[in-house]
C-alpha cells in the first residue's frame, strides 16, 4: 500500500508542477489553487510512504516520477523540444528509479 501511495504522490507532483506552470507565477487563481491542493496531497502521501520506505529510496522515486512525468507533459501538452539528449536523460532517471526500488528491502 505504501508503494501505491508513493506512486500517487509522484503523479500528483506532476499535476502540481503543470498547474504551477499554468498559474503564470501564481497570478491565476484556479491553477494556483490546484497547485497548492496537489502539493499538500503529494507531500502528505510522500510523508505517509516515508513511514515505511527509507528516505533516500522514497524521495528518489518521488522526484524521479515527478521529473519524468513533467518531461512527458512538457513534450506532449506544452510542445517542448524532444531531443535525443533529453530522452537519454529521462531514461537514466528511470533507470535510477528502478535501481532504487530494487535496492530497497521494503
Amino acid at each position: 500500500m505504501v508503494w501505491i501511495c508513493l506512486v500517487i504522490a509522484g503523479i500528483l507532483e506532476v499535476v502540481w508542477a503543470y498547474s504551477m506552470k499554468l498559474s503564470e507565477g501564481f497570478s491565476k487563481p484556479l491553477p494556483t489553487l490546484i497547485t497548492l491542493v496537489m502539493m499538500i496531497a503529494s507531500f502528505g502521501l510522500l510523508s505517509y510512504a516515508m513511514r515505511s520506505i527509507p528516505l533516500g529510496t522514497a524521495y528518489t522515486i518521488w522526484t524521479g516520477i515527478g521529473a519524468v512525468g513533467a518531461f512527458i507533459v512538457g513534450i506532449v501538452v506544452l510542445g517542448e523540444q524532444l531531443t535525443a539528449l533529453r530522452v537519454c536523460a529521462a531514461i537514466l532517471i528511470v533507470c535510477g528509479i528502478v535501481l532504487m526500488k530494487l535496492s530497497s528491502t521494503h
